[in-house]
């Protein structure tokens, strides 16, 4: 059993991010490419396949990504393509959204600059990123996890037009029920 498998029971049930829904009012062609990275068992891969988008969803659990295609409905399983594999090496294929809901801070951080570059290269000039990072008040930013400061945030925006950047910093728990200090940045940004 995967130590991820008391998560995704507790967010099973959820709909998709408001990050997604955000970037989705914001597109105004049809619907091209999506990757969604760390989908988990798909809230915001099922969303966008609803909306029409092709989606790769990308987990390194098998287990997140079976559970994303037993509840994807037969007639949206043809536009749905999953893969496994970590952050710090998957292959990033030109796409026209990426959506990372709560996710990227799970990237070895090490290996989190080389990841936003590949993120930004493989993102259309007019296409979306949507997701969130955690900042350095996060209760978890001493447990191995990836967090900006301003600077590194501000760093990493260039080339990007901010759409949103929300800062959200609160006590609170995690989806298991676990306290937690949260220091979110919420983020949907339209490159350049």
């Amino acid at each position: 059993m995967s130590p991820w498998t008391s998560y995704y029971a507790a967010t099973a049930g959820g709909g998709p991010r408001d990050t997604l829904l955000q970037a989705l009012a914001s597109w105004t062609a049809p619907p091209g490419s999506a990757l969604d990275l760390g989908c988990g068992t798909g809230r915001d891969s099922l969303a966008l396949l609803q909306k029409g988008w092709q989606v790769l969803a990308i987990d390194a659990e098998d287990e997140a990504l079976s559970q994303l295609r037993q509840r994807t409905p037969a007639a949206l399983q043809a536009a749905l393509t999953t893969l496994q594999a970590r952050f710090e090496t998957v292959e990033l294929s030109g796409c026209d959204l990426i959506n990372s809901s709560f996710a990227l801070p799970f990237c070895e951080p090490l290996a989190f600059a080389e990841l936003w570059t590949r993120i930004t290269r493989a993102i259309r000039p007019g296409g979306l990123f949507c997701g969130q990072l955690f900042g350095e008040r996060d209760s978890w930013a001493t447990k191995g996890v990836t967090v900006v400061d301003a600077a590194n945030l501000q760093q990493l925006l260039m080339g990007w037009e901010v759409l949103q950047q929300r800062e959200e910093e609160e006590d609170g728990h995690t989806p298991v029920g676990k306290p937690k200090h949260w220091h979110i940045h919420h983020l949907v940004l339209r490159r350049r």
